[in-house]
């Protein structure tokens, strides 16, 4: 009986050993993967406490003293505008990405739960424009809005980001999985309107997926650089990443300002960290109650 036994356990215990490496090597690869996307932030956080002459003469991962003291600087610089850029950046991914989603999330229940000519030409359509690079948007789009005379503005830099091809895709995604027809159809047979019935019944069903699509727009907008770059010429107007771009132009007669970007960047990131831990719970809450109801 115990040569049975010791037997089978040696039967199994060699398909267990012979899975082990196997098991490791997606280990590996996600950990490497982890340490190819990580190295950068880790050096942007040890160059951001080193002073100017300390950046270019010490090892690479070494770490600096000066860390307060570029703050300090940045936030002198030019009487604080760094600040300013900071609150641009806030208002344009703030204000952006809440009417992109709004847009996205009338567009998107349209889309999948109402019946009408000409849905899927329009659906296909969007579906090119997720394909097509941003990039290639922006000349046209500032041509548009400088003969409308709204170039260098605000609103220059908002409207374009208003209508997202993949904010929209997403959320008729979500529509036509989270919330169903027959719902919507009794609610119109007892005569509840279109608007009651994406405010009352679909709205509160796409709720995640709306979360997911306000994430991604506000991580879009923050980091825009090309359209801001091309309709604003007041740097009091940049965001972020436009400003930072501007120290590193200083032109022949002043020095690249490394340091005072290299703190900028590090500052510029924390926001979009506390975003997405904020948003990520209320994500994981919306998807739990959503699974609850379906």
């Amino acid at each position: 009986m115990s040569a049975t036994t010791a037997a089978v356990r040696a039967a199994t215990a060699a398909p267990r050993g012979r899975r082990r490496p196997a098991g490791r090597i997606p280990t590996a690869v996600l950990l490497l993967g982890a340490a190819y996307c990580l190295l950068p932030v880790v050096w942007v956080v040890v160059a951001a406490t080193k002073s100017g002459s300390e950046l270019f003469s010490t090892f690479t991962f070494l770490p600096g003293s000066g860390l307060a003291e570029n703050v300090a600087e940045l936030s002198a610089y030019r009487d604080g505008v760094y600040w300013r850029w900071m609150a641009n950046s806030a208002l344009y991914a703030g204000v952006g990405a809440l009417l992109s989603t709004a847009v996205s999330a009338l567009s998107g229940y349209a889309l999948a739960l109402h019946r009408f000519r000409g849905r899927e030409a329009i659906f296909n359509v969007l579906i090119a424009g997720v394909l097509m690079p941003p990039v290639i948007l922006a000349i046209p789009q500032y041509l548009l809005l400088a003969k409308a005379g709204m170039a260098d503005s605000y609103v220059s830099v908002l409207l374009p980001s208003i209508l997202s091809p993949y904010g929209i895709y997403l959320a008729r995604i979500y529509a036509a999985a989270a919330v169903p027809s027959d719902i919507v159809e009794a609610g119109r047979i007892d005569g509840a309107g279109e608007w009651r019935l994406f405010r009352s019944v679909a709205l509160p069903m796409m709720l995640p997926g709306l979360v997911t699509v306000f994430l991604f727009q506000s991580v879009a907008i923050w980091n825009n650089f090309m359209l801001p770059y091309i309709m604003l010429g007041d740097d009091e107007k940049f965001p972020v990443t436009v400003g930072l771009f501007t120290l590193l132009q200083q032109g022949a007669s002043a020095p690249a300002l490394y340091t005072l970007v290299i703190t900028g960047a590090l500052l510029s990131v924390i926001p979009l960290i506390a975003l997405f831990l904020v948003i990520q719970r209320f994500w994981s809450l919306d998807l739990l109650s959503g699974a609850v109801k379906s």
